[in-house]
């Protein structure tokens, strides 16, 4: 990794308080991030546009201004006592790549997207509301260990997983904790229990799925007093329409409001990518992302999107401090992106 992408990167997560990133969306360290990126996208030559949203776009006008733009780019904000790599990295080391890159035929752009970790509103804004490039390639560390036990630094990405949420509920009857006779209670904690073992084992027995209980409500919520009530989240997400269905069938979530439909990513932009990643000499990895992303926005909007990723170590730690990769790994993914835009900005 330059030591120009490192000190950048180091400026942008010293940003906040605390420990880890504390660059929350909307929040002034979130607006600050983005006014020291646009600034480095100016000395860089870059001609920077924000829109109504906050989202910024610096911009390197090509020979070829007339036609569709290629943008590469992430987001900013954190969560938390987020990780170091997470966002930041896709803009910082797409600013690389673009000044790597130079004027070349079609306009390159470096985007930020506002307010990822929440929703991509940035992107969606964005996809509604303004002017969108025709290709993008977005830049992330992997977020899990799969290519960490794959030995890959680089992986292609061929999918953002669809995700399903929503909350269900266990009903039953209160009663005494030391008097009530275990024949007769109708306790539903217990059923909510047995539920929480279907959602992983249904997950489990369908290949890319993951289905997590992140929340449990359990009232009246008394040490002695058997619980009558219990309200659970449920997670589920799957690498495409068909696993989804089945995903969503086997754990009863067909009347789900919360729906977000999984999409593949551009064929060309992936055929680029693994040519240059073989070019790089590493072994060529192909892989779903279970998180959401802008590249997926994107993608639904129809743009050309793609999606690198960059191995992450502490067994994929992420949305933490503990979040990391290697030096090395940067160094390669900047260098592949660098050669992907340019061949997509000529084409």
């Amino acid at each position: 990794m330059g030591a120009i992408l490192s000190r950048r990167l180091d400026d942008v997560f010293d940003i906040g308080n605390g420990v880890g990133a504390n660059r929350v969306g909307g929040t002034s360290e979130e607006d600050e991030a983005c006014d020291l990126v646009a600034g480095w996208m100016e000395e860089a030559g870059l001609e920077v546009e924000r829109d109504e949203r906050g989202n910024i776009v610096g911009r390197l006008v090509g020979e070829r201004p007339e036609l569709p733009e290629v943008w590469t780019g992430s987001h900013l904000d954190s969560v938390p006592e987020g990780g170091k790599f997470d966002g930041a990295l896709g803009v910082l080391g797409g600013l690389d790549a673009v000044a790597a890159v130079g004027r070349s035929g079609r306009t390159l752009g470096v985007a930020v997207f506002r307010d990822e970790e929440t929703g991509c509103h940035g992107s969606r804004w964005r996809a509604r509301h303004g002017v969108l490039p025709g290709a993008y390639v977005e830049l992330h560390v992997e977020q899990g260990p799969t290519l960490d036990r794959a030995g890959a630094p680089l992986g292609v990405v061929t999918s953002i997983a669809g995700i399903v949420r929503c909350s269900q509920e266990f009903g039953g009857r209160a009663g005494h904790a030391g008097t009530t006779p275990m024949d007769v209670r109708e306790d539903a904690l217990v059923e909510a229990a047995r539920y929480v073992l279907r959602v992983r084992e249904t997950a489990a027995g369908i290949e890319g799925a993951v289905a997590t209980v992140g929340e449990l409500e359990v009232s009246p919520g008394a040490a002695n007093v058997v619980p009558e009530r219990v309200r659970l989240t449920v997670d589920a997400r799957a690498p495409d329409g068909e696993r989804l269905d089945r995903l969503v069938a086997g754990l009863g979530l067909e009347d789900a409001h919360y729906r977000i439909p999984p999409v593949a990513l551009s064929e060309r932009v992936r055929a680029v990518l693994r040519e240059e990643v073989e070019r790089a000499g590493a072994p060529v990895v192909e892989l779903p992302s279970g998180a959401g992303h802008d590249a997926g926005v994107l993608a639904a909007a129809r743009v050309e999107a793609g999606m690198l990723f960059v191995r992450s170590l502490n067994e994929g730690a992420s949305h933490s401090p503990e979040e990391q990769s290697s030096e090395e790994d940067i160094a390669l993914a900047v260098d592949v992106l660098t050669a992907t835009l340019e061949r997509l900005a000529r084409a």
